[in-house]
């Protein structure tokens, strides 16, 4: 089998500037290499020189056998051998139907046969070949890795590398010059560099300075064809950032500073802020202050870790009398320094900072903040115990008044004298009640009562010997029926609210009266105890059930103190170990001739009268009545306001006018109607018909006074009457009544005929009343 190049039925011909090259080195390769021997499979190497082949390239194949009568058809397979590359069955022309990239694909494995065109069978052996696309310089160089980031110290050297770039070639770096890549920079300059074969980025210049700028952006470019002309290219930006390093010292704006406070400005509160400025940043712009002169002791200076000031702060209380200026030096230094750049110079400055002291008022000093004092618990009253004293810090030195605040002296114990602070008892002391008493001294300037000082006093009350010994505990002495002579039955001990010097030393002893009986002595043990021993035996309870002992006791003190306390013994049935079964008295049995019948008797007896006295204190608590009128009798009784009008007598819904009009049926002294009476009256005075008036036949202004006079005498004699006034409102208003108005208003006028003599006759809980509405002629004046 023959293979052809031909392009539209020419021999491999292009019209190029280069078709005659092409067309004979195709010719002698493929004459010389690839033309097989007959029979032979065709392995073919055939190499196309452009990357890109033009849609219609055409290479025939043709065998022996094939005499042109169309017997034989042509088949190709392989890679891409329908859809890049085509056969014609009839004449054997390959096509290429699509541009080729090498990148894409590289080389292409067909094969090629001649078959009979009826029965398909292979005229001749099948033939491979190789398409190989060869590479032409169509990619440019690119930077995958960019845009590129980079930084670098400032005050740098010559040289320093900054980063590495590289860029890459898609063409075939084993074929002419398409692949290889050279290194320039297009921005930049004359800052940094670039290494034209390996990409290294360097300073071009030496201590490049942060402060001045610290960003650059870098334009660098590749190109392939070794950077001759008509090769591709492709660039990249690199922004370098200059990193900062401590190269500047700090430095403060202002030689002096000025700053005033007050005298009255607490303890550890800021007195100023000062700055050293610092042209570097980060640890490198940390720094640390310090006072140098007349300031440490009363000032301090610390670092604001985030603003990186200097906090001057008061250590100490300051008196303008005592010092009113400071004048402080102050010095800041960095606190990272690089050994690197010390010689440029000392990294610290210093500044003067004056700091003015204001007066204040301030209030009253006392020179000892805690005085102790000391007082005997018999001092008599206004006895003086020490003495306080204060001043006052201020130039103008103002008088002082001294008080006792109560809050510390509830029960007023002492006084002290507002003018000399002199403190001395206002009352009898008690050592055993307080023995320490703390009081709060106030000390305020006469001139100015707000400017108040405190001091603190602390009295100690002495101890005298005022409290006679007693019992320690309240005993409980048991004696057994069987008790021997000499037996001790009870030791005793004593306390003493007084607390001597040297301790307690107590005596004990019976008092004479009693010093010869025949039951008991006491033994004195000398250890502040004494035992009580029995003198005899044989204590029966039948014959007595308690003894009483007296003893004396009797303390240490000067002058000595004694009391004499009692000690209660009981006599006990007890068993063989001594212990106590029963005491008290002994039950007798009842007389033989006492029978059980007559104790039943008796008892029915008490019974019986104990159901009488109940019966007779419930039938006297149901006769009770309530002196105050309960709801549920629709008594309807009301204060009336004067400023409303009444209704007259025909107004009987809202108020009871039968209480009024039938003021004769109302007489009965016996109940009260307001309070219920607890005891029955006792006290009752009689009364006939005949000496009760009748109102209708009095006067009509002496009407209201006759009924209230004779209510007022009920509650006077009625022992169950409440102690408290009892207020009762009758509702009979309007003219024409019989009682007429109850209103005190209408005897304001100058016209009214009331007279209110009667209420001199009332006794002295109208007096008040009778000195207003009456003549003035009192009988109780």
């Amino acid at each position: 089998m023959k293979l052809f190049f031909e392009t539209s039925g020419i021999l491999f011909y292009k019209q190029c500037a280069l078709c005659s090259l092409i067309f004979f080195v195709g010719v002698c390769l493929f004459s010389t290499m690839f033309l097989p021997r007959k029979n032979s499979p065709i392995l073919l190497n055939i190499s196309f020189l452009l990357t890109d082949i033009i849609s219609g390239l055409q290479l025939q194949l043709h065998s022996d056998v094939d005499k042109g009568d169309g017997k034989v058809k042509y088949v190709l397979s392989g890679e891409g051998s329908t859809s890049i590359f085509t056969i014609d069955e009839n004449t054997g022309d390959i096509h290429a139907t699509k541009r080729l990239d090498r990148e894409e694909q590289a080389y292409y494995t067909l094969q090629a046969q001649a078959v009979d065109r009826l029965t398909n069978i292979p005229v001749e052996p099948r033939s491979e070949f190789v398409v190989k696309v060869q590479d032409i310089n169509d990619n440019e160089p690119k930077f995958l890795d960019g845009p590129y980031m980079a930084g670098v110290p400032e005050m740098s050297a010559l040289g320093t590398t900054v980063v590495q770039v590289a860029a890459t070639d898609a063409d075939d770096p084993t074929y002419g010059n398409s692949a290889r890549v050279v290194y320039s920079i297009i921005s930049g300059q004359p800052y940094f560099s670039v290494d034209p074969k390996t990409g290294v980025v360097r300073t071009a210049l030496p201590n490049m300075d942060r402060e001045v700028k610290d960003q650059y952006v870098l334009v660098i470019q590749a190109k392939d064809m070794v950077g001759q002309m008509g090769g591709l290219s492709g660039t990249t930006s690199v922004t370098v950032t200059l990193t900062d390093v401590n190269d500047n010292p700090p430095r403060f704006s202002r030689k002096n500073y000025q700053y005033m406070v007050l005298e009255s400005l607490p303890v550890a509160s800021v007195v100023a802020r000062v700055k050293a400025l610092d042209n570097d940043i980060g640890p490198n712009a940390e720094m640390e202050y310090r006072i140098m002169e007349d300031g440490p002791g009363v000032f301090n200076i610390t670092t604001d870790e985030d603003t990186q000031e200097g906090i001057i702060i008061l250590q100490k209380p300051l008196d303008f009398e005592t010092k009113n200026s400071f004048n402080l030096r102050i010095e800041a230094t960095n606190r990272n320094i690089d050994p690197a750049f010390v010689h440029l110079g000392s990294f610290s400055d210093t500044t003067s900072v004056k700091v003015t002291v204001e007066d204040v008022n301030e209030p009253p000093v006392f020179p000892t903040q805690l005085n102790k004092m000391v007082v005997s618990e018999d001092a008599r009253v206004g006895i003086s115990i020490g003495r306080v004293s204060a001043h006052d810090p201020d130039s103008s030195n103002s008088a002082i008044r001294y008080s006792i605040d109560r809050n510390t002296d509830l029960e007023r114990f002492f006084n002290v004298d507002a003018l000399s602070g002199v403190i001395s008892t206002a009352k009898p002391l008690d050592r055993e009640v307080n023995s320490v008493h703390n009081l709060t001294i106030l000390a305020m300037e006469s001139h100015d009562p707000t400017q108040v000082g405190k001091g603190f006093a602390v009295i100690t009350v002495l101890d005298i010997n005022d409290n006679p010994p007693v019992f320690a505990i309240e005993y409980e002495t048991l004696l057994c029926e069987n008790a021997a002579p000499g037996q001790v039955i009870q030791t005793i001990s004593a306390v003493d609210k007084d607390e001597p010097p040297s301790g307690h030393r107590f005596y004990f002893a019976l008092p004479p009266s009693v010093a010869s009986n025949s039951n008991f002595t006491l033994r004195d043990n000398k250890d502040n105890t004494a035992s009580i021993v029995t003198k005899r035996g044989g204590f029966r309870r039948r014959e007595q059930v308690l003894y009483r002992l007296p003893v004396l006791i009797v303390d240490s003190g000067s002058p000595a103190l004694s009391s004499t306390n009692t000690l209660s013994v009981s006599v006990c049935d007890c068993d063989s170990d001594g212990v106590a079964q029963s005491c008290g008295a002994v039950a007798y049995t009842l007389p033989a001739g006492l029978s059980t019948g007559a104790l039943v008797a008796i008892l029915g007896c008490i019974i019986t009268l104990l159901v009488m006295v109940l019966l007779i204190v419930s039938m006297r608590r149901r006769k009770k009545e309530p002196l105050i009128l309960e709801e549920e009798r629709d008594v309807r009784e009301n204060i009336v306001r004067y400023d409303d009008e009444g209704g007259g007598e025909e107004d009987t819904e809202a108020f009871d006018m039968v209480a009024l009009r039938n003021l004769n049926v109302i007489r009965d002294p016996k109940v009260r109607r307001d309070v219920t009476p607890d005891t029955p009256t006792f006290f009752p005075y009689p009364r006939s018909s005949s000496s009760l008036p009748v109102y209708k036949t009095l006067p009509d202004n002496v009407v209201f006074r006759e009924f209230i006079w004779d209510r007022l005498k009920d509650a006077d004699v009625d022992p169950s009457a409440p102690p408290y006034d009892s207020l009762q409102t009758y509702a009979f208003e309007g003219n024409g009544s019989v009682a007429e108005s109850l209103s005190s208003l209408e005897s304001l006028s100058t016209d009214s005929e009331q007279n209110y003599d009667y209420l001199s006759n009332w006794g002295p809980r109208f007096k008040k009343l009778a000195d207003l509405y009456g003549d003035g002629k009192s009988v109780f004046s």
